[in-house]
């Protein structure tokens, strides 16, 4: 589960990772390292001769996908004799298949976890310590923290990114629907929904429907000066008031057509060319992190544009790291993997390859390395990341809640979406279950 803390240290802590790129993004060419800074040396030299198979487990995009296999091709390459098994594919189920690997202690070997489940797989023993194989002395220790159990480094930061929005700009400009700015608040988001109704043809919605949606609903209640969804003693810490506010919200977009009737809005896959809701023109606005734009542009290049989150009283928006690398307890070949690990997140050839597909790097060396070679879509991305910082939330986690996010929240959201449900009895159907996640 995550929580999140306004302070005036955001803009600090982000400093370390973007302060310094001033005009840049990351892109797969064009980057040189006369000039650069030298990456944490790898180790990949002290690695055995003896033939190696890693299994390795990633969820993303196809530019994800294919900047991944190029950084292993180019591992092999200079390690003949480690050759890999990638498992790839969507979010979604992918949390699932890997815990029933986990279960039959049959996990990949290295493994691509969300910052959110990352706690919970290190306290619960499935994950191996990676320093110090891994050298992270390049890496800010905000962004470490959540990869970290009992003082133990268990995750290494693959990104930074921010969590905002991404509209389609080209056709609110052709339907003549004013474009949202940065700063604009969850009065205007709502506001501009109704006032685009006349505007949307038919078949076409403002926005998904976010009423049992864990994440927007975070946002929302962050920035109406509420905190976080759970205590960071770890209590349930849904305001009912806001909850209740936020719900009878989408349900006035529901009964006025503004957001996709309850299948359509379950039938969306993002980033998939022909599900995604955004990508096939039935919505105009969803959420979204800053490293995601460079996927939307790929699919419809030009079309799409990134705006803060939605602002009360406070921000609603926030920084986290996009998501951790770690090594699966079940490894056989654990200090390969962790080998690997070190150079895929510390060597400068890889940094080229994979730019920023998981986010502005974690590694400060590496983000000053990629600056020269950013490109229009990441610098997109990046001016979205430094919206945010000036005041936005600060990302954190607290271990022990994510089959309540996953799995009961998204339940309850289910049954509110299709009508099952009334907003009262979804607020009370979550605070019931958060019972068995309470410290």
């Amino acid at each position: 589960m995550f929580k999140w803390k306004r302070s005036l240290a955001v803009l600090a802590t982000t400093t370390a990772l973007v302060g310094s790129l001033a005009a840049c993004g990351a892109s797969d060419k064009g980057a040189t390292t006369s000039s650069a800074p030298t990456a944490a040396p790898t180790e990949t030299a002290k690695v055995s001769t003896e033939p190696v198979k890693l299994r390795i487990m990633w969820w993303g995009a196809q530019n994800r996908h294919d900047a991944t296999l190029k950084a292993l091709e180019l591992y092999t390459k200079n390690n003949p004799n480690v050759t890999f098994e990638p498992e790839y594919s969507g979010m979604d189920g992918y949390l699932d298949k890997l815990s029933t690997q986990a279960a039959a202690n049959n996990a990949p070997d290295v493994v691509q976890l969300d910052p959110g489940w990352t706690p919970d797989w290190a306290a619960r023993k499935q994950l191996v310590e990676l320093t110090p194989t891994v050298d992270v002395s390049k890496f800010d220790a905000k962004l470490m923290a959540g990869g970290q159990s009992g003082g133990k480094q268990y995750g290494i930061p693959l990104g930074s990114v921010a969590f905002g929005m991404i509209y389609d700009k080209a056709a609110m400009d052709k339907l003549s629907i004013k474009n949202p700015a940065n700063g604009w608040n969850w009065d205007e988001y709502f506001a501009l929904a109704k006032e685009s109704k006349s505007k949307l043809p038919s078949g076409t919605y403002f926005t998904k429907d976010y009423g049992g949606n864990y994440f927007v609903y975070s946002a929302y209640q962050y920035a109406k000066g509420k905190g976080s969804v759970v205590s960071p003693d770890g209590k349930f810490n849904v305001d009912q008031a806001t909850y209740l506010e936020w719900t009878k919200k989408f349900e006035e977009l529901r009964k006025e057509g503004l957001v996709p009737p309850a299948d359509v809005n379950a039938s969306d896959k993002e980033n998939d060319p022909k599900l995604d809701l955004m990508v096939s023109g039935k919505i105009l606005v969803r959420y979204a992190f800053s490293n995601g734009y460079g996927t939307y542009d790929s699919l419809k290049k030009g079309a799409y544009a990134l705006v803060t989150m939605p602002r009360a009283s406070a921000p609603g928006g926030w920084l986290k790291p996009s998501m951790y690398l770690a090594v699966s307890a079940n490894s056989k070949k654990q200090e390969e993997a962790k080998k690997f690990v070190n150079w895929f997140v510390n060597d400068t050839e890889a940094a080229k390859i994979l730019g920023t597909v998981r986010g502005l790097p974690a590694n400060k060396d590496v983000s000053a390395l990629l600056q020269a070679s950013f490109s229009d879509q990441d610098k997109v991305g990046l001016d979205l990341l430094r919206a945010t910082e000036k005041d936005g939330q600060t990302w954190d986690s607290t271990s022990g809640w994510t089959n309540f996010i996953d799995k009961d929240w998204t339940l309850v959201g289910d049954q509110l979406t299709f009508g099952k449900i009334t907003p009262q009895q979804a607020f009370d159907q979550l605070k019931s279950a958060s019972k068995s996640y309470e410290k």
